[in-house]
């Protein structure tokens, strides 16, 4: 399967198109993290445990996209985009990751 953010792979033209597909994860992250990035946050420098959790939620909403557009018989997925929010509460955070992207089959 090939994977890109670019509207068009070279040397492989799109035949068909196969229609948008989607990867969603919600990744909560707990109250010691947020401690540890509002530590982060005064004192400056990176919040290694975010980035991990980052990490691991477009990792799974990039397979979830990719597992949907197997489904649907694509041999590529063009224009992935990704979008982050945030989610907040009393509670904590929760970090929700979208990828989307246009499955397509490819000529010969």
């Amino acid at each position: 399967m090939i994977v890109t953010t670019t509207p068009t792979v070279e040397g492989r033209p799109v035949a068909e198109y196969l229609g948008i597909v989607y990867g969603e994860t919600i990744a909560g992250v707990n109250m010691l993290k947020d401690i540890a990035a509002g530590f982060r946050n005064v004192v400056g420098g990176r919040s290694q445990s975010y980035e991990k959790e980052l990490i691991q939620a477009r990792e799974s909403a990039l397979s979830e996209l990719v597992q949907r557009a197997q489904e649907l018989g694509a041999q590529g997925v063009v224009g992935i985009d990704f979008d982050y929010e945030t989610l907040t509460s009393e509670k904590g955070s929760m970090l929700m990751v979208t990828a989307s992207g246009t499955a397509v089959r490819f000529s010969n």
